[in-house]
């Protein structure tokens, strides 16, 4: 999914957003959070989210595999393939769905969401 400036979300989880206080300092009086089907417009996008533990493993083992598989011992080279096996489905899954990004987006209702990752979010 690809996320621009401008273009309309809709809030797919309830999002817990933090304790409201009132009167005495400190005084806890409810809880935020903003409901799935809220709808905004996207004013930014911040950038991408790191990718995660397993497909940088991937990558890594794959670069090692390209570079390297060649002179390995077979036992090293078979090791090493079973591991890149085992990473395949994370990195065919990071592959399919693109870079993650954050956005800032204001929703109908006025309040603004900085840092939300698009996963919590669907495009109109």
């Amino acid at each position: 999914m690809s996320l621009e400036e401008g273009r309309r979300v809709r809030l797919t989880e309830d999002l817990g957003i933090g304790e409201a206080v009132a009167g005495d300092p400190g005084a806890v009086v409810g809880y935020l959070s903003l409901g799935a089907g809220l709808e905004g417009t996207v004013e930014r996008v911040d950038g991408e989210l790191p990718e995660s533990e397993g497909v940088r493993e991937y990558q890594r083992l794959k670069a090692l595999f390209e570079q390297y598989g060649h002179t390995m011992p077979a036992a090293s080279l078979a090791r090493l393939e079973t591991e890149i096996a085992a990473l395949e489905p994370e990195w065919a899954a990071h592959r399919e769905q693109g870079a993650r990004v954050t956005v800032r987006v204001r929703w109908d209702n006025g309040f603004v969401l900085d840092g939300a990752h698009q996963d919590v979010l669907t495009p109109l």
